[in-house]
């Protein structure tokens, strides 16, 4: 059965996965559609830029297992080099750090790959508009995940610190506050974190990008 015609505005699409199996039953069911045309598929991150240079997509459908590179990080890379370049995360990952590091790398959509046709198929134009795509499972992960994380400018301010190494005393000094007040905001952001203790607030405010360590 020949395949349709693409519309001239058919949205351009990159399949990014390192499964080839994958990537072949990506571009089957999204050439399919009319308004959707795959321009390219990749196992890796060299692979998708290679591609991105030779077909400018509008829309990278991306997993977050890569080899060589970490998705996030290729979330971030594609983005700083192709800022028009829209990417929805497909992948198996539903945990709450990759939902949330994902949005803040700048993906503009979330889906698991036991997603429907019509649901993937619709969330590629949306993030073609420029909208986001976050299912209502995905956006209630979301919710729940900003809500405990939603740390004051102060409150990164001592986390920076104790990253550090600082002692509350210590951290108290460099902001002029008292070691009381210090005190509060650990204990505040280990709640709004879901850390049990000093050490895995800041070992999860790291992995979730809220502070960085000096290289």
């Amino acid at each position: 059965m020949p395949r349709p015609s693409k519309l001239p505005t058919a949205v351009k699409v990159l399949i990014v996965d390192d499964h080839p199996v994958v990537r072949v039953g990506l571009r089957t069911m999204l050439e399919s559609e009319e308004n959707i045309s795959v321009t390219g598929l990749a196992g890796s991150v060299a692979e998708a830029f290679s591609e991105l240079e030779k077909t400018k997509p509008d829309v990278v459908l991306l997993d977050l297992r890569l080899p060589e590179l970490e998705g996030i990080e290729a979330i971030g890379q594609i983005r700083r080099s192709y800022p028009d370049v829209r990417i929805l995360v497909l992948t198996n990952y539903e945990a709450d750090d990759y939902i949330y590091r994902a949005f803040q790398a700048g993906a503009m959509g979330y889906l698991l790959k036991s997603t429907p046709q019509a649901e993937i198929v619709r969330a590629v134009e949306m993030v073609n508009g420029n909208q986001r795509y976050i299912p209502p499972r995905i956006k209630e992960r979301l919710a729940e995940i900003i809500g405990r994380e939603e740390l004051t400018q102060r409150e990164l301010e001592v986390l920076r610190l104790a990253a550090l190494g600082l002692t509350n005393k210590e951290i108290a000094r460099q902001l002029f506050i008292s070691d009381k007040t210090a005190r509060n905001h650990i204990a505040s952001c280990l709640v709004k974190l879901g850390a049990n203790d000093r050490t895995e607030g800041v070992t999860t405010a790291i992995k979730r990008g809220l502070i960085r360590l000096p290289e």
